[in-house]
């Protein structure tokens, strides 16, 4: 089984933390969002993941990509990188990962995690994993027949056609399959809105005999924008509350906290109440504070601060109070 995750995106609805941190990395429970999606992909495969590829804008740099490596050793697979420098669509993404598109293949877009309650069906053509949303105009949608098989795939449909929502997550069992699809769009120049569209690709897949069946999951989670970034937070601190959280090396001195809280490596909690629903990483100080349903990045220095709902980034010094705040890398409010 090999996974390719498109991540080229410069991540701009999440500014100003992805001017200095690729949103993939960006943490949740104190975990890069790409990690816990890798961790969520491995929990589901039946078997052995023997390559991930990562397909990311130049400007990542080397340090990403070495991060990357890592994501993949956690779950004993070969890590390699690919670059895209100019946002085509998914199809056009995706090829430059075609070394690995052999055999059975996840696809899965970087800012989406899940949870699942079962383990994936190898043996299916295809599955595209879906969830029911309010508003199904702003998603890639599909529909299914009366045997549940996908019928048709339709990308941000005007008219209402169907609730069940692409939630970027597929699983193929021909890889070449979907490489020689993808790739006849691009010989032949077949773009939709200005883009090489996945969905068409695998609509022509399925007019040559595949057949896709939907995977329901049990909760997606969205990474696309602060507020969701610390509500994503929160439900994986639920899920995860009884695991350990607190790093042996954190220090509470006459706090309380209120879990379920992650806090990092030499993390300082003094005179404050911390929680629920927090996440507080590596060398942080926090003093004469409360704290409640936030992401506190490392290296912060908090003091004397009323915070909800907030976003802080690396090396922030922070004093007051906020209930919305979201402060990129060295920001100083006082």
């Amino acid at each position: 089984m090999n996974i390719i995750i498109p991540m080229a995106g410069l991540g701009k609805r999440l500014r100003p933390h992805t001017l200095t941190t690729a949103k993939p990395l960006l943490p949740i429970a104190g975990k890069p969002i790409v990690h816990r999606l890798v961790e969520d992909l491995a929990n589901v495969c039946p078997e052995k993941i023997e390559n991930i590829g990562f397909i990311i804008h130049p400007a990542f740099g080397k340090q990403v990509e070495d991060e990357l490596k890592a994501v993949a050793r956690a779950v004993c697979a070969e890590g390699k990188i690919y670059y895209q420098e100019q946002a085509m669509g998914i199809s056009h993404a995706v090829l430059f990962a075609r070394e690995i598109l052999k055999g059975k293949i996840i696809v899965a877009f970087a800012d989406t995690l899940f949870r699942a309650d079962f383990k994936l069906d190898t043996a299916k053509d295809g599955i595209i994993w879906v969830q029911k949303v309010k508003d199904p105009s702003q998603f890639g949608v599909v529909k299914l027949d009366s045997n549940g098989t996908i019928s048709e795939l339709i990308e941000k449909p005007i008219a209402f056609v169907s609730d069940l929502a692409i939630i970027g997550i597929y699983f193929f069992r021909d890889g070449e399959f979907l490489k020689n699809e993808m790739q006849y769009l691009l010989d032949n120049n077949m773009k939709e809105k200005g883009e090489y569209q996945f969905t068409t690709a695998l609509e022509n897949m399925k007019r040559k005999g595949a057949k896709f069946v939907s995977g329901q999951v049990v909760e997606w989670l969205d990474c696309g924008n602060k507020d969701n970034m610390v509500l994503t937070n929160q439900r994986y601190l639920t899920f995860i509350k009884d695991q350990k959280l607190i790093a042996s090396t954190a220090k509470s001195i006459n706090s309380t906290i209120v879990p379920p809280v992650f806090l990092g490596e030499n993390v300082v909690i003094e005179n404050s109440t911390i929680g629920p629903f927090v996440s507080i990483s590596d060398s942080t100080i926090v003093k004469d504070s409360t704290i409640t349903n936030s992401i506190i990045q490392k290296n912060c220095l908090i003091t004397k601060a009323r915070l909800e709902n907030v976003m802080f980034g690396n090396f922030v010094n922070f004093e007051g109070q906020s209930s919305d705040a979201s402060l990129g890398d060295y920001s100083v409010v006082r």
